[in-house]
C-alpha cells in the first residue's frame, strides 16, 4: 500500500510539474505577443513615413523564420513558388532566360523541348523586347519570368529582336502548364552500361524511373550509373518509390521522428522490384541533398550499390506543409529522418551558430558508427560518405568567370547563326581555327575577369610595407608579379582544355538541346569514368560491397 501510494504521489509531482513548465511557457508567449503586438502598434502611429501593414507583418515573420533554419519559410497568399517546388509544375512558355548586362535586357538562354517557347519559335540569343505591351528594359530576370508566367491557356504577345535581323519579330505565344523534368536524360553508355540522370523528386518521378530502367533493361544493359549529383531532393515518398525498383518489397527506407507523434512515419518498399542483382553505381556530390541522400543512403545500407563521388550535403530534416489563415502557407521543419543502419545524416546545428552566424557541423571524430548490412562502418552527422571519395576538380578563376559571361554565350548564338549542324553529343569538338575565332571574339568584347593572383599580389606589397620588408624584397616581387602577369588572349590558349569544355556543352545544348548538353559532360567525367571502370570488374564491385 505504501509502495503504490508513493508512486502515486511521484506521479502526481511530475503532472504538477509539467503542468506548471506548460502554464509557464504559454504565458511566456502570451507576454512576448502582447509586446510584440504594442511594438506593431506603436511604429504604425508614430514612425516617419506610411508602412504597409502585410509588408511590415512579413519582415518580422521572415526574421523570425531565418533564425529557425534554412527550410522553415512562410509562402503568402497567391505565392506560386510553393506549388512549383511541391508540384515541380508552374504555367508559363517553358523556357530558361538570363539578363544580359550589355543589352540591358532579358534574353532567352535555352526554350524547352515542346514547351510554347519551342513551339513559337524562340532562339538561345533572343532579345525579349516587350511582354504585352510592358517594355521590359532594365528589367531583372525575376520580374521578367513574373511577366512571362500566369494562368495556362493565357494568351499574350511577344516582342523579340533576333540577333543578326534588323526587323523586330512580334509573336502570340499561349501559356502552358509547364512540367520540370527530373529525368532529363537515359541512355546506354559503352559496355552495355545504362545511365540515368535524375535531378529531382517530385509526384511521378518514381514511375518514369521504373520505365526508364525496364527501358535500358530492354535494350541490353547489364549495369547501370544512377547519377544523383546536384540533386536537392524533394518528395520522400518519390525517394522510396525509386529505393523499391532496386531492394525488395517490404524493406524499411526511412522513419522519420519529431517532437509531435503525429509526425513519426515509417516507409517501406511497397512493391515487386525491378531489378535487386543489377551491378548498380550512384553518383553523388555536395549538391545531393534530402531525397537525394535518403536514396542513396538507403541503397548503400543494404549494400545495394557503390557510391561514387564527393560526400553529400547533409540535409537530415523533413519539412510538411501547414496552411495559414488568408490563403497562406507555411513550410516548417517537423522531424529528422534516418535511414535503414539507423544513422541521421544531418549535418548543421541550426540551433547553435558559431559566433560568424554559421550553423555548426559535428566534427567526424564526434559522430556515431553505425552498420550496414553486411556490417560495412557508416556513420552519422555529415551526409553520405560515398565509398569510393573523389575529390572535385578545382577551376582556373578564368573559367569560373568566362562560363556564365555574356561573352561566350553571345559567340554561342553568332556560331548557331552561321553553322547549320554541328557535331553530335559526346562526339563534339571544335577545330583549331573555330577556337582561335572564339580567342578573337572574346578579345573583341573586352573581356576581363577578376584575377585572384592579383589580389594576393596586391596583399602581399601591402603587408611587406607595412612590415618594412618591401625594399628587401622588391626584385623578387617584380619578377612574380611578371610572372603571374598575361593577357587574356594567352591565358585563354593556356587554359583551353577547361574553357573547351564548356564552349562545347553550350553549343551542344543549342543543337540538341537539354539531353544533348548532358550526354556531353559526361565526356571527361572523373566520376563516371571510376563508374564505368568498377562496373565493368565484377571481382572489384562485390568486393567494394563487402565489410
Amino acid at each position: 500500500m505504501k509502495k503504490t501510494l508513493a508512486i502515486l504521489l511521484t506521479l502526481c509531482s511530475a503532472f504538477v510539474a509539467n503542468a506548471q513548465k506548460a502554464e509557464n511557457h504559454n504565458s511566456t508567449i502570451s507576454r512576448n505577443l502582447e509586446v510584440f503586438n504594442e511594438i506593431y502598434r506603436i511604429l504604425d502611429t508614430y514612425y516617419v513615413d506610411s508602412l504597409s501593414a502585410d509588408t511590415v507583418m512579413e519582415w518580422g515573420i521572415n526574421a523570425m523564420l531565418n533564425r529557425v533554419d534554412p527550410y522553415t519559410t512562410y509562402y503568402p497568399q497567391d505565392d506560386d513558388e510553393l506549388m512549383e517546388m511541391a508540384q515541380g509544375k508552374y504555367a508559363g512558355i517553358g523556357a530558361v532566360i538570363r539578363y544580359h548586362k550589355g543589352l540591358k535586357r532579358v534574353v532567352i538562354s535555352e526554350p524547352y523541348e515542346n514547351t510554347p517557347s519551342m513551339k513559337a519559335g524562340l532562339l538561345p540569343g533572343d532579345i525579349i523586347m516587350t511582354i504585352g505591351d510592358k517594355d521590359i528594359e532594365g528589367m531583372p530576370s525575376d520580374k521578367v519570368t513574373n511577366l512571362l508566367r500566369g494562368e495556362a491557356g493565357t494568351t499574350f504577345r511577344l516582342k523579340i529582336q533576333r540577333p543578326g535581323e534588323k526587323k523586330q519579330r512580334t509573336m502570340t505565344i499561349t501559356r502552358e502548364t509547364i512540367s520540370i523534368p527530373h529525368l532529363p536524360y537515359y541512355g546506354i553508355m559503352e559496355g552495355n552500361i545504362g545511365y540515368i540522370m535524375l535531378t529531382g523528386f517530385n509526384e511521378g518521378d518514381a514511375q518514369q524511373m521504373r520505365a526508364a530502367v525496364l527501358d535500358l533493361k530492354q535494350q541490353g544493359a547489364k549495369s547501370l550509373i544512377l547519377d544523383l549529383r546536384d540533386n536537392p531532393g524533394g518528395s520522400l515518398d518519390e525517394s522510396v518509390d525509386i529505393a523499391n525498383l532496386f531492394l525488395p518489397k517490404g524493406k524499411k527506407i526511412v522513419y522519420t521522428k519529431g517532437k509531435m507523434n503525429s509526425m513519426n512515419h515509417e516507409y517501406y518498399t511497397r512493391m515487386e522490384p525491378v531489378d535487386t542483382v543489377m551491378p548498380l553505381a550512384v553518383l553523388v556530390d555536395g549538391g545531393s541533398a534530402s531525397a537525394a541522400e535518403i536514396l542513396s543512403g538507403s541503397l548503400q545500407d543494404f549494400d545495394r550499390a557503390v557510391i561514387i563521388g564527393a560526400r553529400t550535403y547533409g540535409k537530415g530534416l523533413v519539412q510538411n506543409i501547414r496552411e495559414l489563415p488568408y490563403g497562406g502557407n507555411m513550410k516548417i521543419t517537423t522531424g529528422r529522418y534516418y535511414i535503414p543502419s539507423g544513422r541521421c545524416i544531418q549535418a548543421y546545428d541550426y540551433r547553435h551558430l558559431n559566433e560568424d552566424g554559421s550553423a555548426r557541423t559535428l566534427p567526424d571524430s564526434l559522430t556515431t558508427l553505425f552498420h550496414t548490412r553486411k556490417g560495412r562502418e557508416v556513420r552519422d552527422g555529415g551526409g553520405i560518405k560515398p565509398d569510393i571519395l573523389l575529390t572535385p576538380d578545382t577551376l582556373p578563376t578564368m573559367v569560373y568567370d568566362l562560363a556564365p559571361s555574356d561573352a561566350l554565350f553571345d559567340f554561342c548564338t553568332k556560331y548557331v547563326s552561321e553553322h547549320p549542324s554541328f557535331g553530335q553529343p559526346g562526339e563534339a569538338k571544335l577545330t583549331d581555327e573555330e577556337y582561335d575565332a572564339f580567342v578573337q571574339f572574346i578579345k573583341e568584347q573586352n573581356f576581363t575577369y577578376n584575377r585572384r593572383s592579383d589580389e594576393v599580389m596586391k596583399l602581399l606589397k601591402d603587408v611587406a610595407e607595412r612590415e618594412d620588408y618591401m625594399e628587401m624584397i622588391q626584385s623578387e616581387y617584380d619578377a612574380l608579379k611578371a610572372k603571374l602577369t598575361t593577357d587574356v588572349t594567352s591565358d585563354m590558349y593556356r587554359l583551353r582544355k577547361h574553357i573547351e569544355r564548356y564552349l562545347l556543352d553550350e553549343l551542344v545544348c543549342r543543337y540538341y538541346h537539354r539531353k544533348g548538353a548532358i550526354r556531353q559532360q559526361l565526356v571527361g567525367d572523373k566520376c563516371m569514368d571510376k563508374a564505368f571502370e568498377i562496373l565493368k570488374d565484377e571481382k572489384t564491385y562485390f568486393k567494394i560491397l563487402e565489410p
